[in-house]
């Protein structure tokens, strides 16, 4: 087998994997707890939220806008989940959610 077919093998191959990675990192930061099924009190469920980000998609800007909104974002304020995030992991979550959440 070539180096570019192996190459490009290997690479299919991590694509699923990194989705499953950034589920786990949901299920890992407690993400699951209110936006998974069923979904907590007010909290939108994983799928509104992909929606809600596809619509920014390929707009300047969009993930780290969506980034901020998840730190900083008032509606986030006293949720010990939101409020533990780092940038790095807001950053890997909202990646997930703009590729759809599943």
């Amino acid at each position: 087998m070539s180096r570019r077919r192996l190459a490009a093998g290997l690479l299919g191959l991590a694509l699923p994997l990194a989705s499953q990675a950034s589920s786990s990192l949901a299920s890992e930061m407690g993400c699951y707890n209110c936006h998974g099924q069923p979904v907590r009190a007010e909290a939108p469920s994983f799928e509104r939220l992909s929606a809600r980000f596809a619509q920014r998609s390929g707009q300047a800007g969009a993930e780290q806008h969506a980034v901020d909104e998840l730190l900083h974002g008032e509606g986030f304020r006293h949720i010990p989940a939101h409020e533990h995030l780092s940038p790095e992991t807001a950053r890997k979550l909202v990646h997930w959610l703009l590729e759809g959440g599943k």
